[in-house]
């Protein structure tokens, strides 16, 4: 998946603390966008006075966008997946990545719609005893995307450059 294209969707979040998540987990697994809908995102913003959750900065170099509609964002050759609890749905332990992908999470508070759902080309969910919050399965997902994925960078020199500053361990040699 080393050209792919990943949009995250957010419908409709609610505060700030979920999407500076989002926003840095975007950053980690390289997506190139993140979009979301309604209005309660941008009116929490306004007064949120917590530290920024997105510390390694994802918004400075991933594009965070209201928009009206998440699925007529997608780019001609994406597939949309909406991650849900959805009956029917199938699991994240048994989902194929698609190459060009745009991941819609519904609310903490609610659902995806069933509108959107129905013009899904997958429906996955997490296989967990609760549901999780948004910034949560984000994650999750974002890290399956790229556990499956071919195009894992791994070894010493990711461990290098992905490491806070104040971080100097290694494995003690015998």
């Amino acid at each position: 998946m080393s050209h792919s294209n990943v949009i995250i969707g957010l419908v409709n979040p609610k505060g700030p603390s979920n999407v500076g998540t989002v926003m840095r987990a975007a950053g980690c697994f390289n997506a190139n966008e993140v979009l979301y809908t309604g209005t309660r995102y941008a009116r929490a913003a306004q007064y949120e006075t917590k530290t920024n959750t997105d510390t390694h900065k994802s918004r400075n170099s991933i594009p965070l966008t209201q928009v009206e509609c998440l699925v007529s964002k997608k780019a001609e050759n994406m597939e949309v997946v909406c991650v849900e609890l959805c009956l029917g749905a199938t699991s994240l332990i048994d989902f194929s990545h698609p190459e060009n992908a745009l991941y819609i999470f519904g609310p903490e508070d609610g659902s995806i719609s069933q509108d959107v759902i129905d013009q899904a080309d997958h429906v996955v969910y997490i296989p967990t005893k609760d549901c999780l919050n948004l910034a949560a399965t984000a994650n999750v997902v974002l890290y399956d995307r790229l556990a499956k994925s071919s195009a894992i960078n791994q070894g010493d020199e990711l461990i290098k450059s992905s490491r806070d500053t104040n971080n100097r361990l290694k494995i003690k040699s015998n």
